[in-house]
């Protein structure tokens, strides 16, 4: 799922390229990617986008006369562009989902894969606009002692606290597991366990690792628009996440991974852990007296 850092990424390429522009026209090859009703598609076209902005993992398009068209990505869907061309040329085969024509090009939404959860929504109004955020900090702008009220509100693992977004905004899988390795925190400890010094060091090392790879990306990607792979949780310099087996690169033992309900995290015991290896309850379960405790 595409989180803050490629968030912010698509926000700042679509910024360049839309504010100013009017909206010609709109296609919606899968009827039920639209998850509004009213206002309706034909409201918006026309209008001119004024800004483009970001509500947690959504990206928000700010139109003229108060409208707004808000895209939530989910885990597949991905944004691709066209300098000129029209709403007839269906970029992405049967991955396409949407499109819409602007008078310097088509702005493509695709979703790979069976499960088709990404989903655009037309609002009119602030206040419908803001119905719409999950209520999470921004953990880009906040002061410490929001964080740390957020953190604490419920005593979760710290892996849970992160990505969730009715606490902390546009934190996912990828990148707090590299917050925590950075952090050197074990993704289980309990928020109420962490200590003030502990706490401070997350938060420092939040908006190290975000500010780092949102400029990463920028970047990167500052001459060209990203292709549909070129957006994903899955990046070769990562520290941990994904790097299941292969050595951390700060201390060089294997980094290692634990499943959990549709989830799983990646640490290294090591550097996270003091050494132990954390209970995964799959395996764990399976080799109970043979579960290795440490590495």
């Amino acid at each position: 799922m595409p989180e803050l850092p490629d968030v912010e990424l698509y926000v700042d390429l679509l910024r360049k390229r839309l504010i100013g522009k009017n909206l010609l026209a709109a296609k919606f090859y899968t009827p039920f990617v639209l998850r509004t009703v009213a206002p309706p598609v034909h409201a918006l076209i026309g209008k001119e986008i004024i800004q483009v902005s970001r509500l947690g993992k959504r990206i928000v398009l700010h139109f003229s006369d108060d409208f707004f068209l808000v895209v939530h990505l989910m885990v597949a869907g991905r944004f691709r562009w066209t300098d000129g061309g029209s709403l007839e040329t269906k970029l992405g085969g049967k991955i396409a989902v949407a499109a819409m024509q602007f008078e310097n090009g088509v702005l493509h939404l695709t979703e790979a894969g069976s499960k088709k959860r990404a989903s655009i929504g037309i609002f009119e109004g602030q206040a419908a606009l803001e119905s719409q955020d999950p209520g999470g900090i921004d953990v880009l702008t906040c002061i410490l002692a929001d964080f740390e009220t957020s953190l604490r509100a419920e005593n979760h693992s710290v892996k849970d606290a992160l990505t969730n977004p009715l606490l902390f905004s546009g934190i996912g899988n990828a990148y707090s597991d590299e917050i925590l390795h950075a952090a050197r925190l074990s993704p289980l400890k309990r928020t109420s366990a962490l200590s003030h010094v502990e706490v401070e060091m997350l938060f420092s090392k939040t908006q190290l690792v975000l500010t780092e790879w949102t400029d990463r990306l920028k970047l990167q990607f500052s001459d060209r628009f990203p292709g549909a792979g070129d957006i994903t949780a899955f990046r070769p310099e990562f520290s941990v996440h994904g790097k299941f087996g292969q050595p951390c690169p700060d201390c060089g033992k294997p980094v290692q991974r634990i499943r959990y309900a549709d989830n799983e995290a990646n640490y290294c015991a090591q550097c996270q852990n003091g050494g132990r290896l954390l209970a995964d309850r799959a395996l764990s379960r399976l080799l109970k007296d043979d579960w290795p405790r440490n590495i």
